[in-house]
């Protein structure tokens, strides 16, 4: 069944369907925006808001502001959506909102075009009340957080900073409720970082190991070492650090053949006690130490950040906390757990970030899906959120 007649036995939140069903129809998989932007841009300039789109190396991205306010209060989202694989497994198109009992089911409904949405509808339902004097509105909208987010917000931010607009306070939109929106929000990310070994040996005959340098017993030692440094446990607040072994290769393999070169790979989560430097002194320091011809790649960084409570500022997330007690009658759990997101690249300017939105357990999953109360609440908890934090009597 479609959104149709959906939309109009739920009036009240009719725009929040209209919204899903713009945005999830167009299958616009990473880095492609399929046109989401342009239907987001269409919908922000009917309200009052200055639009800009700009695309940087084959990513859209869309900076929408209104207002002229000292305090700056942004939303940040993504329309790119990860494949939807083999699509004989899916139940119904999944570029096709499409309802099914209680839920919507469609590429993207979770992450995070639901959020976009409920973000839309709660602007619409609040844009008469924003005092656009003491504030200045951003809606931040980037079409590669699930690629290599090189020229997605990464640029938007750039942009940002050129023209006095980076935000004093930041909501993303992505999913990190566990069971009801609401009831978990992220108020930090670990960081990332992968790396690729290179370890040469000599080649030789399996039948004659004292002619041969045995790469391949160099990447288990090391592979060894890896696996049993200690890193800090983390708190109740932050997940301790973790080094994982990702890959172990020797080519092409035959069996009397002592391998002369293998590659060795390992990604790090990591706390923000750490930071990017400490992670890769420690390593090649002690790779230093191992007598062997070893050279080291690494890959696709992600800095971590926290946000705290600031002293001289208003607290995000005790507003978060309120609004969402208020809509749902349950504090949330805060967390840091899970993958990165863009929200990094916003709190690195020193901005309070906070993830919001729906449940996030069928995310990049066949049948993608989220109930409709849960969207409804989004909606709900953005509108209280905008009130709160943008002084509206």
């Amino acid at each position: 069944m479609s959104l149709s007649s959906l939309k109009f036995s739920l009036s009240e939140h009719y725009l929040l369907f209209e919204h899903i069903e713009n945005l999830v129809n167009r299958p616009s998989i990473t880095p492609m925006d399929a046109g989401c932007q342009d239907y987001i841009g269409e919908v922000l300039r009917r309200l009052g808001f200055k639009t800009h789109q700009f695309t940087d190396n084959g990513v859209a991205n869309l900076v929408a502001t209104l207002g002229e306010g000292d305090t700056k209060i942004a939303f940040s989202g993504h329309t790119d959506v990860v494949p939807a694989g083999d699509e004989d497994n899916w139940r119904t198109d999944p570029f096709i909102a499409t309802l099914k009992g209680d839920e919507i089911i469609g590429r993207g409904i979770a992450d995070m075009k639901g959020g976009i949405a409920a973000m839309l509808a709660a602007i619409e339902a609040t844009i008469n009340r924003i005092n656009t004097q003491k504030n200045t509105f951003l809606v931040l909208i980037t079409s590669d957080e699930e690629g290599e987010a090189e020229f997605g917000t990464k640029s938007i931010v750039e942009h940002l900073a050129a023209h006095d607009l980076l935000p004093d306070y930041c909501i993303v939109g992505e999913p990190t409720a566990s069971h009801k929106t609401g009831d978990v929000i992220k108020v930090g990310r670990r960081g990332a970082i992968s790396a690729e070994l290179t370890i040469s040996g000599r080649q030789g005959h399996a039948a004659y190991p004292q002619f041969a340098d045995n790469a391949a017993h160099t990447a288990a030692d090391i592979a060894s070492w890896l696996n049993h440094l200690s890193w800090d446990e983390g708190s109740d607040d932050f997940p301790g650090t973790s080094l994982q072994i990702t890959g172990i290769d020797t080519g092409r393999w035959t069996d009397n053949i002592i391998p002369g070169q293998s590659k060795l790979c390992f990604n790090i989560r990591y706390s923000h006690v750490y930071s990017e430097h400490s992670i890769v002194q420690r390593i090649e320091d002690g790779l230093r130490q191992i007598q062997k011809t070893i050279a080291i790649e690494w890959l696709r960084p992600c800095h971590p950040y926290l946000t705290e409570v600031v002293d001289d500022k208003q607290n995000l997330i005790g507003v978060v906390e309120q609004a969402i007690y208020q809509v749902t009658k349950r504090f949330p759990r805060l967390s840091t757990s899970g993958g990165t997101s863009d929200g990094r690249f916003i709190a690195q300017t020193g901005c309070q970030v906070v993830e919001l939105g729906v449940p996030n357990c069928t995310i990049h999953q066949v049948n993608e899906r989220v109930k409709i109360s849960d969207l409804q609440q989004l909606q709900a908890i953005y509108q209280t959120l905008l009130v709160r934090l943008m002084g509206i009597d």
